[in-house]
C-alpha cells in the first residue's frame, strides 16, 4: 500500500479543504495556494504516487480526472475562454505530494507552457 498522504486526509475529510466534487473515484478542492484565478486539485480517492506508478487498472480513474476537469471548468465559467490542466511527476517534474494529481488553471491568461 502507498504511503499515506495530506490528500488522503482531505479525502477522508480528516483535515479542512474547500472541497468541490467528490465521488466514488475522484474528489476536487481548491488550492490554498492558487497559482491563477481558478485552481482546483482533483485527485484520485486511492493513492497512486506518481504518473509512473499508473496501471491499467487505474484508466477508469484517470478518465474521471478528465470528465470532472470538464465538468468543474464548465460550472466555474472558464471553459469558454480556456484552462489548462497539469499533472507533475517527481522531482524534475515539479510533484511536491506523492499522490497523482492533476491542476485545473484557468480564470486569466496563463501565458506560455513554460518560462525560460
Amino acid at each position: 500500500m502507498a504511503e499515506e498522504t495530506i490528500f488522503s486526509k482531505i479525502i477522508r475529510k480528516e483535515i479542512p479543504a474547500n472541497i468541490v466534487y467528490q465521488d466514488e473515484f475522484v474528489t476536487a478542492f481548491r488550492d490554498i495556494a492558487p497559482q491563477a484565478k481558478t485552481h482546483i486539485l482533483i485527485i484520485p480517492n486511492h493513492i497512486i504516487p506518481t504518473v509512473n506508478d499508473v496501471t491499467e487498472q487505474d484508466e477508469r480513474i484517470l478518465g474521471r480526472l478528465f470528465t470532472t476537469a470538464a465538468k468543474l471548468a464548465q460550472e466555474e465559467g472558464i471553459a469558454e475562454d480556456g484552462y489548462r490542466l497539469i499533472i507533475n511527476c517527481n522531482k524534475h517534474g515539479g510533484q511536491e505530494v506523492f499522490h497523482l494529481h492533476m491542476h485545473l488553471l484557468g480564470g486569466e491568461p496563463l501565458g506560455k507552457m513554460l518560462a525560460k
